[in-house]
């Protein structure tokens, strides 16, 4: 079980009070898809995806960015068992759409990214330190099934 400090809880309840997750979703999984191109392997069935301003302009790819983002809302909302609240899509994930887990990261990283540039000087080391933890943490839970 992870611990989290009071800091830490706080501030990841914070940032996804604030977060657009159509817009932060769109363009966290739109970052991934240009910078990562082997990720796009997985989303055939959207469509055009040939470069960039395809991506970007790819309606499959916002609404899928935020249900991304709104996935990491389950996790917010069970900081205290992450790893439960995230065995069905740990399931579907490994045995159904057989993503690499190391996409995960990717991801993950491309989120930060996104966190990062919308909060500014907000992001500081501190709120960095925990963002990184709780992603890592998702990430944990959604590698669960790969062991």
């Amino acid at each position: 079980m992870v611990e989290w400090t009071d800091f830490e809880r706080a501030t990841i309840q914070d940032i996804f009070s604030k977060i657009d997750y159509d817009s932060a979703g769109h363009n966290a999984l739109t970052r991934c898809l240009v910078v990562y191109p082997w990720t796009q392997r997985y989303f055939a069935k959207f469509g055009n995806l040939y470069n960039a301003a395809a991506i970007m302009g790819n309606p499959s790819v916002a609404a899928h960015g935020a249900v991304v983002l709104r996935g990491l809302e389950r996790a917010v909302k069970n900081m205290d068992n992450i790893k439960a609240a995230y065995t069905e899509l740990s399931v579907l994930h490994s045995e159904k759409l057989h993503v690499d887990p190391d996409n995960f990261r990717l991801l993950g990283d491309c989120i930060t990214i996104v966190v990062a540039a919308k909060m500014g000087v907000s992001f500081t080391p501190d709120v960095q330190a925990a963002f990184q933890k709780f992603l890592a943490v998702v990430m944990a839970a959604l590698r669960k099934q790969y062991q």
